[in-house]
């Protein structure tokens, strides 16, 4: 039975992946670092900390973790404050699960990123419990992120539907033992053996109701 639900933000809620590639790149190109594909897949995932770290040393930028990360924030916050790219029927689905459950997020975006795009999508409130891979020892695929949402929402792991559409997010809600809804990123799709760990794999967030077992409207 489930209890509660914990969604991914990127690729779930709003579709970013590409874009947070797009500033990366833009940024190692700006900052006279090397880039690659390699390096997308590396950092999928990753909190801010160890992606930061990674451009830093494996990417070729001079400039510090912390300066690396705080830039590309910046990059982040004026597109989404530009354009925010919604997920098709996202909002939607979570404002329709929030009257059935409570709900949390757990991302691998930094905090200010995740206050935004809540924020500006109208569904903050929906939630009673945001993390950020920030605010955990490590990042996806590690199951810390799931496991604090769990803990913030007052719910065991196992009583949690999660929704990810990353093979690193599918991989790090397995680990903490919740019933896992793939919704596979277009862009960047899960890769078969990531893919077979999910419970359930949705093509639309129209059938997330039904994934895990909402009531229907009536009337």
């Amino acid at each position: 039975m489930i209890a509660a639900i914990v969604f991914d933000m990127d690729g779930v809620i709003v579709d970013t992946e590409q874009v947070w590639d797009e500033v990366r790149e833009g940024l190692v190109a700006d900052w006279s670092g090397r880039y690659s594909a390699e390096a997308q897949r590396a950092m999928m995932g990753m909190s801010s900390g160890e992606w930061s770290l990674y451009m830093h040393d494996e990417l070729g930028l001079a400039e510090s973790p912390t300066e690396i990360n705080e830039e590309v924030v910046r990059r982040l916050l004026a597109r989404y404050r530009d354009d925010l790219p919604l997920v098709d029927g996202a909002v939607a689905a979570v404002r329709e699960l929030a009257g059935s459950f409570p709900l949390a997020v757990a991302s691998s975006s930094n905090r200010p990123l995740i206050d935004v795009v809540l924020a500006t999508a109208g569904i903050a409130a929906c939630f009673a419990a945001t993390v950020s891979s920030e605010e955990v020892a490590r990042g996806k695929p590690s199951p810390d992120v799931y496991l604090e949402a769990a803990h913030r929402l007052g719910v065991a792991p196992g009583l949690c539907a999660a929704v990810e559409d990353s093979a690193n997010g599918i991989r790090a809600a397995t680990e903490a033992g919740m019933h896992v809804i793939a919704y596979p990123n277009r862009h960047y799709p899960p890769d078969a053996e990531a893919l077979a760990l999910a419970h359930t794999v949705i093509d639309s967030l129209a059938e997330l109701g039904e994934a895990v077992g909402a009531p229907r409207e009536q009337g």
